[in-house]
């Protein structure tokens, strides 16, 4: 398939509009973060009823990935694109108008849908508009970019709670994807007929049933999605932690959020200065060996101080953050042609363990820090458990146990 040039976006449009794209999920989950302790008391709830927010909320994004994703490739991307951005956009709205928790989670479920489409098409049209030597590197740049959507999102959104109220952060992204609708507008569509999966709609949505068959691609992303459930355990817990395990302020919690996405942004700054000098077999093992290291030291010293706790959290942020455009060019390297359905299955299989996360992460721990600190330490070591298994088994992964062509 070749690829398609844009007129109206250009090479470095496109690299923004993905990145763009990207910022929309981690925008939706922590912008409102700050406020989500004061929610329990102004919707009259628990803190597990107002966690099925951010629970729901990832659980039905990776529906919106499944079903999306495979469609695009037998529909195209830009109207899939179009809708799912609309959809959004939408439930956005309702979320700030939302009068009871109950129509918040509904709301928040059906703005999932949306930021799924959105999710898996911005993973495929990276396949899709760029030449595969220069792939690893746009998805790089994506995901520094999509860092500062965290690094920022609570701060923005404790200072709009604060000058407006949580509702005024819904209203924020009402905008911002009205915005990214005007772009999808402006797109060329990027898969030609000729190169659309042809079937029913049901052959359509099979589609990552099909990939996920591929021994070599379903093994690994297995893996390395073992990684991600800590990470969103942090976020669905993290309010907590600060705020009212070490009795911080909203905007307190809100810098000490910020500093730990801030080197998020080391992540694929690391991976994309060390792709030429270190084999990716040592980069994995790095990644899950300080990881590891990660999680033993909150269990052991998390509680000792604030402080303490961010910077025990700290590696495994920059190495997570790293892991994520590494796996995702050695997975989109295992297959060829339905990519909407390759990218689909990844995004998938990372946001439902994401969800086994928040979901593990919010049950009624001694204490948060000693919950995460378990959390990490299990998930990190079954991905090393997962890690060993591909290379005692001879499993041969393109890009990673095996070389690249002309590699």
């Amino acid at each position: 398939m070749t690829v398609r040039e844009q007129k109206f976006l250009k090479t470095k449009g496109m690299i923004a509009f993905v990145a763009f794209m990207n910022m929309i999920v981690p925008l939706s989950l922590d912008m409102y973060l700050p406020a989500v302790p004061h929610m329990t008391r102004v919707f009259d709830t628990t803190e597990t009823v107002v966690n099925f927010t951010l629970v729901g909320f990832f659980f039905f994004m990776a529906v919106g990935i499944l079903i999306f994703g495979p469609l695009s490739d037998s529909y195209g991307r830009k109207p899939l694109l179009i809708l799912g951005t609309a959809i959004y956009m939408i439930a956005s709205g309702a979320c700030a108008l939302s009068p009871t928790i109950g129509f918040m989670i509904a709301a928040r479920i059906v703005q999932a849908l949306g930021a799924g489409c959105m999710m898996a098409i911005a993973t495929a049209l990276i396949k899709d508009c760029f030449e595969p030597g220069t792939r690893s590197r746009v998805l790089a740049v994506s995901q520094a970019m999509s860092v500062i959507a965290p690094m920022l999102a609570p701060i923005i959104g404790a200072w709009i709670i604060t000058l407006s109220g949580w509702r005024a952060t819904f209203w924020v992204l009402v905008i911002l994807s009205g915005l990214c609708l005007i772009v999808d507008f402006l797109m060329v569509e990027p898969l030609r007929k000729e190169d659309r999966s042809r079937g029913s709609l049901m052959a359509g949505i099979k589609g990552p049933l099909k990939i996920a068959k591929n021994k070599a691609f379903s093994v690994y992303l297995l893996t390395v999605s073992l990684i991600t459930a800590p990470y969103m355990a942090y976020i669905s817990v993290c309010s907590y932690i600060y705020i009212d395990f070490f009795q911080m302020s909203e905007t307190t919690y809100s810098y000490y959020f910020a500093a730990n996405s801030a080197v998020a942004i080391l992540g694929p700054i690391l991976y994309l200065r060390t792709e030429k000098r270190v084999s990716p077999k040592t980069f994995m093992n790095m990644c899950i060996f300080v990881s590891l290291a990660s999680g033993i030291l909150i269990f052991t010293a998390g509680k000792a101080a604030a402080l303490v706790f961010l910077l025990s959290y700290m590696p495994f942020t920059v190495l997570e953050s790293a892991i994520r455009p590494f796996s995702t060019a050695i997975l989109l390297e295992q297959q060829e042609g339905d990519t909407g359905s390759a990218s689909a299955l990844i995004n998938f299989t990372h946001t439902v363990m994401g969800s086994l996360g928040m979901l593990l992460g919010a049950l009624p721990w001694a204490d948060f820090v000693t919950g995460l600190g378990i959390l990490l330490t299990a998930f990190v070591s079954a991905a090393l458990l997962g890690w060993v298994y591909i290379l005692k088994s001879g499993i041969e992964i393109k890009g990673l146990t095996v070389p690249r062509k002309g590699g």
